[in-house]
């Protein structure tokens, strides 16, 4: 079981890590959604024999998670400006095939409430909208902090754990949507080789992210309880909304780049992704076959 849920969190993390799903979309793909979010939710808002139940699955979850992101990330510290093009395409793949499986999953919370059609409506516009203020930020430069960018570091991390949470958009995809996502995976990166100029701006997202946490879980939890078609198709929005901001990451580098296009798209790296995350559906089943004998 510790290697199970070690594993689960790694899954969230790579997930995390990149444009495309959420770690979220991720456990609610391999069947622990609701024990995640209300085991986080017991441990920032519960009572304390809650917290003590909780902690032993969150730390194993962690530990997978923090692997699978920092390895994750620096991999595409050092790829991301060269391999755009085919690691928007792997991540395109990866969330166009999350899509008809969560409309799978979901059936009974989907299936003649049609009228709900709104929230994916709603789910694809906020993605472009939300894009089209990439502009306002510049380029940012974690090293010479200010307080517009501490500002905006806090509100970044606090917005991209809570859509981390909900199954749809990864916080990548936020940060990316925002400029943000290659500066913050180059400071990783770059603390991991102990350049520790970056630390002050990781800590203020990293507190925006805890904010965030504490904001969002209750929410979420009676959402998916009380709201569940309505969230549902929101998640089908956002995923949808997602593959535009994904498209456009090229145009959020440092120097920028057009926009992954027909020419620029490969359809390899666009087959891997949609194995990746046909290969999530399959471990799914093991998980719950091995949990059914035991």
């Amino acid at each position: 079981m510790i290697l199970t849920d070690v594993l689960r969190g790694l899954c969230m993390g790579l997930a995390d890590s990149v444009p495309g799903v959420s770690g979220g979309t991720i456990a609610f793909l391999l069947g622990f959604y609701e024990k995640f979010v209300v085991s986080v939710n017991d441990v920032l808002l519960g009572p304390v024999k809650d917290k003590i139940a909780a902690v032993p699955f969150l730390i194993k979850l962690g530990l997978g998670w923090a692997c699978g992101f920092l390895v994750c990330a620096v991999l595409l510290s050092e790829l991301f400006d060269t391999y755009i093009y085919e690691l928007s395409s792997l991540f395109i793949g990866f969330t166009l095939l999350a899509i008809p499986i969560v409309i799978v999953e979901e059936k009974e919370a989907l299936k003649g409430k049609y009228h709900w059609l709104l929230f994916t409506i709603l789910g694809i516009a906020v993605v472009p909208l939300m894009l089209a203020l990439n502009g306002l930020f510049g380029t940012v430069d974690l090293t010479a902090l200010s307080l517009p960018l501490a500002v905006l570091l806090f509100a970044a991390g606090a917005l991209a754990v809570s859509v981390m949470i909900i199954p749809g958009i990864s916080g990548s995809t936020l940060l990316l949507i925002f400029g943000l996502y290659v500066p913050l995976i180059s400071a990783v990166s770059s603390l991991v080789h102990l350049d520790f100029s970056v630390l002050p701006a990781l800590i203020i997202c990293g507190c925006g992210i805890v904010f965030g946490l504490a904001l969002c879980t209750k929410a979420i939890r009676v959402c998916y309880n009380k709201f569940r078609s309505q969230l549902m198709y929101l998640v089908i929005g956002l995923l949808i909304g997602s593959l535009y901001a994904i498209a456009c990451g090229a145009e959020t580098l440092s120097e920028p780049l057009p926009a992954l296009g027909f020419e620029t798209f490969s359809i390899v790296f666009f087959l891997i992704g949609a194995v990746i995350m046909l290969v999530l559906q399959w471990l799914k089943r093991r998980m719950e076959k091995n949990s059914q004998s035991e």
